[in-house]
């Protein structure tokens, strides 16, 4: 099998590790593999995360600040088009493999659909309801391969006009991380990020687009209730999507003997602390994927990750209905579910690389027609 030249696109801690798995397996076959790294990654008040890529020292990597603090996302996809479309033609990779549904993979995979460039997306073919979900479905249709998480996700690609064959189910690439030892025990995780309770629970709550002018009263009324519970909680701070200067301002004022709030984590010592957590709350989509896997209970807030969670372990509500939340930390806390595997079994890696390994993927028609389904 020939070498190829291929270039992995992460913006955010959370897409890097969906990306990290594919990456190395494609690596261990003996390909050239970069990472362009910007977005978040690249801003210190969200933790200045490229480290993270660069610290293992796998994988080439080139930086590109993409956005100033405040900048809106029309602004972001603008510069990233430009420094993506410039890195592209340097480089000139056989393949580009973007995730999601964030702005800096819609501006790359435009980059790639005006260029002839092949381009993989993973985990289309899922549903948000927010602006999110737009973005999602403009880069399944910019895209050629797809490399979708379920079943159902393969049947929506497929009702977006793509065509079969080039629809391949390998699963949620970051439960192949937690499917294996973190490599970090629960001890040292609470040592390193100077969390004070073994009996803790976990909030991630991200803006909504769509609901950047309610998305701070929604914060007030989540944490006010975390807070009256008497629980202790470990607080990841949301992405930089409008709203989030609103949550950051509520998550400011909690009392910090009751809430640690960290910019990020690593991802090996994220995965740790999932499995040793007592629940989930919030709007990220680990309550939907990961915490489920895991068998760890979840409470899904507003509209964030709408008609996305099929596991019994998920419950949702409203930021404002006290009473849910209240009932789910009461009822919930420690609480332990059979894994769920409807994003993935931990092999996504292996499906991967099995792709790459098909002389077909490789020679794929660039110009693409819409597969209309059968009368």
């Amino acid at each position: 099998m020939a070498a190829r030249n291929i270039l992995f696109v992460t913006g955010t801690r959370a897409d890097y590790g969906k990306m990290e798995p594919l990456a190395l397996a494609a690596k261990a076959q003996g390909h050239r593999v970069t990472f362009f790294v910007t977005g978040m990654h690249m801003l210190e008040r969200y933790g200045l995360t490229k480290s993270e890529v660069h610290s293992k020292g796998h994988f080439e990597v080139v930086e590109f600040i993409n956005q100033r603090q405040g900048d809106p996302q029309d602004i972001i996809l603008a510069k990233t088009v430009i420094g993506f479309s410039d890195y592209l033609k340097e480089l000139q990779p056989d393949l580009v493999v973007i995730h999601g549904d964030r702005v800096e993979a819609l501006a790359c995979a435009l980059v790639c659909a005006t260029n002839y460039v092949l381009c993989a997306h993973v985990e289309g073919g899922e549903v948000s309801g927010t602006i999110d979900e737009l973005f999602r479905h403009c880069n399944t249709k910019l895209s050629r391969i797809h490399l979708v998480s379920s079943d159902e996700a393969k049947r929506r690609v497929v009702r977006l006009g793509e065509a079969e064959d080039a629809v391949h189910v390998i699963g949620s690439p970051e439960l192949d991380i937690h499917d294996q030892p973190s490599g970090v025990d629960l001890a040292e995780v609470l040592r390193h990020y100077e969390i004070a309770s073994a009996d803790y629970g976990v909030c991630v709550f991200h803006p909504v687009t769509s609901e950047a002018d309610s998305i701070g009263a929604q914060a007030e009324a989540l944490f006010g209730a975390l807070e009256a519970s008497g629980r202790y909680f470990v607080v990841i701070l949301p992405n930089n999507d409008p709203g989030s200067d609103a949550i950051n301002a509520v998550i400011g004022r909690l009392p910090r003997d009751r809430f640690r709030v960290l910019p990020s984590m690593r991802f090996a010592y994220f995965s740790e602390l999932m499995r040793n957590a007592k629940l989930i709350v919030g709007n990220s989509s680990a309550g939907v994927r990961e915490a489920p896997f895991l068998g760890l209970p979840s409470l899904d807030i507003g509209s964030r990750q709408a008609n996305r969670a099929c596991a019994d372990s998920v419950q949702g509500c409203t930021a404002f209905d006290r009473e849910a939340i209240e009932a789910f930390l009461a009822n919930q806390w420690g609480r332990r579910y059979p894994r769920h595997t409807g994003f993935g079994t931990g092999s996504a890696a292996e499906r991967f690389a099995a792709l790459l390994a098909q002389p077909t993927t490789w020679t794929v028609p660039m110009q693409k027609y819409f597969v209309d389904e059968p009368n």
